[in-house]
């Protein structure tokens, strides 16, 4: 019966391979499997499957990653970085992880920019022909200028790409309003695809407005869902452009912006408070278990600290938060000692710089320090449904032949792999050689709360965070007891 089992989950893993990778290296993954994958499993299968449900067990019926959330979702609120209340979420991770008795905690300084949103946007469509003057659902871009105290009022020229704007001369654009207006492509499954193939007007184009002598830039909100909710985010303007008041507004107002444009000329008005400060002195935080085995390679597991300064930052990024400090919690609970060290890193600044990614980066690799493995949640607190994988492609093929030894282990949870992106702040850890890894939670609402009001505690269920952590867990515990070599 048991080998019935691990015969027809083999060949689930031959059919999942094929499909993430392609025919170019199923035959090598083949030989691997049939010869090396199946006996491994087989062996440890049992011992691994009662620790794995054991994880599950303390994770459903103990678990304190929703109390973790309330208090960063609601007791603290949005935490952009360099705010008052990044600074408030920063001395709550460091006070919640010196508590659970790790081998070590500490913070780690980075250096973060400092915007301010300021007063409420105000943006409304002047004096149409038919619908007269009407206010739009906005928030200010991050890194935008404010517009001054009088605000600025335009012609709005849309396009749907920067592809077309580039096509546009400069008379076509000088002293008008950008509307980027490409909606997210709905028929994509994974709703992050969506977001990749629509979210660069949103990165680069009011700066490539600003080439061309916009005045200012509206953007179409980043979700695919029809609202009345905008959704902010950062924007890019590349050294030597002068930035320019930039906004996004809802997909219904933008639907009617574009309606109008196709009837008439039309103006808009924009008034926006929001500047650049001063940057300010932040931290990640960090805190490990130290392996008995081989203390010097490192199991990474994050999320990050900051958000937004709108909603509450719940599902972006403070389920991962909740998520990383659970695992660490999980493992103490079972009185697991790790062979390797794990490590549970708390990024700050990952909206809008990375600081806190680079500064990690640069201090890991003057140590010369080794991950074997990381694995990020930025991804929601929604069901878990995977992990995505990434590596330097000398190392890859062979990290990823060794996890999918165990996927037998991974797919009684619902829980699946695929290559693929990792995450952004673990992604400067690449030249270390390590597999990295991106929890994958189910994505159809996610992009429904990214960046907007409605990201609250409310909108994350305790038991599919409460997954989120079991299923991190368990590939951390994984990792630990194997390693990754074949």
């Amino acid at each position: 019966m048991q080998k019935s089992f691990f015969n027809t989950q083999t060949e689930m893993i031959y059919k999942g391979v094929l499909r993430y990778l392609g025919k170019s290296i199923f035959i090598q993954l083949s030989v691997v499997f049939t010869f090396t994958g199946y006996a491994q499993t087989r062996t440890a299968s049992d011992e691994d499957a009662v620790f794995i449900k054991r994880i599950y067990n303390q994770a459903l019926t103990t678990s304190s990653g929703y109390d973790w959330l309330h208090q960063l979702s609601v007791g603290i609120g949005g935490r952009l970085a360099g705010s008052p209340q990044a600074a408030a979420a920063v001395e709550f991770a460091f006070q919640e992880l010196s508590a659970m008795g790790l081998d070590s905690v500490w913070l780690q300084p980075c250096i973060v920019p400092h915007w301010v949103r300021g007063e409420k946007e105000v943006v409304t469509i002047v004096n149409s022909s038919r619908i007269g003057t009407q206010p739009l659902s906005a928030l200010a871009l991050g890194n935008s200028p404010g517009t001054g105290r009088n605000g600025i009022v335009g012609e709005v020229i849309e396009v749907q790409s920067l592809e077309e704007l580039d096509k546009k001369s400069i008379e076509d654009i000088k002293g008008k309003i950008v509307f980027f207006n490409r909606p997210f492509d709905n028929t994509q499954i994974q709703t992050f695809h969506a977001y990749g193939k629509a979210v660069d007007q949103r990165g680069n184009g009011p700066s490539k407005a600003s080439v061309k002598g916009a005045i200012a830039a509206i953007v179409r909100s980043m979700t695919g869902r029809l609202d009345d909710v905008p959704h902010t985010g950062v924007t890019i303007f590349e050294e030597g452009v002068a930035p320019i008041p930039a906004v996004a507004i809802s997909t219904l107002d933008a639907d009617l912006l574009s309606s109008l444009l196709k009837e008439e000329r039309t103006k808009v008005y924009i008034k926006t408070s929001c500047e650049k400060l001063t940057d300010k002195k932040s931290f990640n935080v960090i805190g490990e278990i130290k392996g008995i085995e081989k203390p010097e390679q490192i199991l990474l597991v994050g999320g990050h600290l900051d958000s937004w300064d709108v909603g509450g930052g719940a599902h972006d990024d403070g389920a991962g938060c909740a998520h990383s400090i659970e695992v660490l919690r999980l493992l103490k609970a079972m009185n697991y000692r790790p062979k390797h060290t794990i490590r549970c890193v708390l990024f700050m600044n990952e909206e809008n710089g990375l600081a806190g990614a680079k500064a990690y980066a640069e201090i890991s690799n003057l140590k010369n320090e080794q991950h074997l493995f990381a694995l990020e949640s930025d991804a929601g607190g929604f069901s878990p449904i995977g992990f995505s994988c990434d590596a330097d492609e000398s190392v890859f093929v062979p990290f990823f032949q060794k996890i999918n030894t165990w996927l037998p282990l991974l797919e009684p949870y619902n829980l699946h792999l695929s290559k693929g992106g990792s995450g952004a702040d673990i992604s400067l850890l690449k030249s270390q050689n390590g597999l990295l890894c991106g929890l994958r939670p189910d994505s159809h609402k996610y992009f429904d709360y990214h960046h907007s009001e409605r990201d609250t505690i409310e909108a994350v269920h305790p038991r599919e965070l409460a997954l989120g952590s079991a299923a991190m867990a368990a590939l951390i515990y994984l990792v630990d007891r194997y390693g990754l070599d074949n």
